[in-house]
C-alpha cells in the first residue's frame, strides 16, 4: 500500500513510505496516530499562546474564536481518520474471530488426546470433538457473512459501536447450551438402545430446568437491557455518542471507559456459573450440566443489579445558572450582546463525548440564535466546554430583553429553557 497513487500514496512516500492509506488496517492505524500527533502539536501551540495571527492578536474574541475554528478542522480529520481505522479494524477482526474459534477446537483436540492416555479414546470425546467441529462451523460462516462488521463479533456489537455486556453474556450461555445439546444429540445417534434410554433420562427438565433458566435469564437481561436504554435515549434521559470501535474493555466500562460495578459483577458471577456448568459437562457428559437453584438465584439476582444499573445511570443535562463573564477588576454589569456569558449546570459533555471533535458539537442556543461553544485550549486539554461549566459570547444577533438559553449536547439531547435578560 505504501505505493499508492493519490494523496495518500504521496504522504506515505513523503514520510519514508508508510502507509496511511486508510484502507488497510495498518494505513488506517498509521494514519489516525498522524493526524492525533498534528492535532496534539496544534492545540499545545495555541495553548501557549503561539500561532494566532497577528491581526487578530488585537481582539480576544476574535482569536478565541479562530483558534476554535482551527482546532475543530483539525478535531475533524483526527475523527474521520479515526473512523476508518475502526472500519478497518472491523474488517480485520473476522479474520481473528475465526482463529480464536478454530484455536478453541484446537485446545479441544489437544486436551481430549491428553487425557486419552491412560483410558483410550472413547465415543464421548468423538462426539465432543464432532459438536464443537458443528459449533465452529456455524460461527465461521456467520463470521463470513458479517465480515465487514466484525465477524463472530457482529451480534455482540451494540448500535452505539461498543461489545454490549449483555449480549456477550446471553451469547456465551447460547454457545455453551447449544454445544451441550450438539453432543448430546451426536452421542444419541450412535448409541445403542440401552444407552440411549439412559441419554434421554439426562436430557429430561427435571434435571435441566436449572441450566434452562440460566440460559432465559441472561437473554431476558439482554432484551430488557437494550429495550432500557433504547427507550431512555429517545426521552433522552439517557445520553449516547457512538464509539469509534469497539474494544473487549467495553464488557467492563461505561461509555466513558470507567470501570462500572453493575458489568463487572454480571460479568464475573455469569463466567463462574459458566465455568461451573462446562466443570460439569466435561465430568458427565452424557447429561445437560446441573446447575444448583442456589447458583440460579445467585444469576437473577446479578442480572437485577446489572438491570438497575442501566435504569439508574446517566440523566438529562441541566441548565443551573447563566451569569455574565467577567475578568478580574471588572465591575458589575447586566449581560449585553458581545459579553461572554458563563453557563453552569451538569451533563453538558455525555460519557465518551470528551473527544475534540465531540466537544466541538456542544451548542448553545440563545433564543434563537445558535452558538457553537468555542475550544479553548490548555497544556493537556480544554478549559472549555466542561461537563459543568460553558462559556459563550452573546451574538450580536440577539434581541434585547429576556431570551431562552438552552445548551444541545453532542448527543443532540437538549437542556431545558433557563430565562436570561439581556439589555440594550
Amino acid at each position: 500500500m505504501a505505493g499508492a497513487g493519490g494523496p495518500a500514496g504521496g504522504a506515505a512516500g513523503a514520510d519514508g513510505g508508510e502507509c496511511r492509506c486508510g484502507q488497510c488496517p495498518h494505513g488506517a492505524r498509521a494514519g489516525h496516530r498522524q493526524a492525533v500527533a498534528a492535532f496534539v502539536a496544534l492545540r499545545e501551540e495555541f495553548a501557549a499562546g503561539r500561532g494566532v495571527p497577528a491581526g487578530l492578536a488585537h481582539s480576544a474574541g476574535a482569536a478565541r474564536q479562530w483558534v476554535s475554528d482551527e482546532l475543530t478542522l483539525s478535531a475533524r480529520e483526527m475523527a474521520r481518520r479515526g473512523t476508518d481505522e475502526g472500519v478497518a479494524w472491523l474488517a480485520a477482526v473476522r479474520g481473528r474471530t475465526l482463529l480464536a474459534v478454530w484455536g478453541a477446537v484446537l485446545a479441544l483436540l489437544v486436551g481430549q488426546s491428553l487425557t486419552a492416555l491412560d483410558g483410550g479414546w472413547t465415543a464421548a470425546r468423538t462426539a465432543g470433538l464432532a459438536a464443537a467441529v458443528v459449533l465452529a462451523s456455524g460461527l465461521t460462516a456467520a463470521a463470513l457473512r458479517h465480515g465487514v462488521h466484525g465477524g463472530a463479533l457482529a451480534p455482540l456489537i451494540g448500535e452505539d459501536g461498543r461489545l454490549s455486556t449483555s449480549r456477550t453474556v446471553a451469547a456465551g450461555w447460547a454457545g455453551a447450551v447449544l454445544y451441550a445439546v450438539l453432543l448430546s444429540a451426536l452421542r444419541l445417534a450412535g448409541a445403542t438402545p440401552p444407552e440411549r434410554h439412559r441419554l434421554l433420562q439426562g436430557l429430561t427438565l427435571g434435571g435441566s430446568g436449572a441450566l434452562l433458566a440460566v440460559l432465559a435469564v441472561g437473554c431476558g437481561v439482554a432484551v430488557l437491557a437494550y429495550g432500557l436504554v433504547a427507550a431512555r435515549v429517545r426521552t433522552g434521559r439517557l445520553q449516547k455518542v457512538p464509539a469509534q470501535r469497539p474494544r473487549a474493555a467495553d464488557l467492563l466500562t461505561d461509555d466513558a471507559g470507567r470501570g462500572s460495578f453493575p458489568d463487572v459483577q454480571y460479568v464475573l458471577i455469569q463466567a463462574a456459573v459458566l465455568v461451573l456448568a462446562l466443570v460439569q459437562l466435561a465430568g458427565r457428559p452424557e447429561q445437560l450440566p446441573r446447575l444448583p437453584w442456589g447458583v440460579v438465584a445467585l444469576v437473577v439476582l446479578s442480572g437485577a443489579t446489572y438491570l438497575a444499573g442501566k435504569l439508574t445511570t446517566g440523566g438529562r443535562p441541566v441548565i443551573l445558572s447563566v451569569v455574565r463573564s467577567r475578568e478580574l477588576g471588572d465591575l458589575a454589569a447586566p449581560v449585553r450582546t458581545g459579553d461572554d456569558i458563563e453557563i453552569r449546570g451538569a451533563g453538558f459533555v455525555p460519557p465518551g463525548a470528551t473527544t475534540p471533535d465531540r466537544l466541538a458539537r456542544t451548542v448553545v442556543r440563545i433564543g434563537t440564535v445558535h452558538v457553537s461553544v468555542p475550544l479553548v485550549p490548555v497544556p493537556g486539554g480544554f478549559a472549555n466546554p466542561t461537563d459543568g461549566v460553558l462559556t459563550v459570547p452573546v451574538p450580536v444577533d440577539v434581541e434585547p430583553g429576556r431570551v431562552d438559553v438552552r445548551v444541545i449536547t453532542a448527543a443532540g439531547v437538549e437542556t431545558d429553557a433557563y430565562p436570561l435578560d439581556i439589555v440594550e
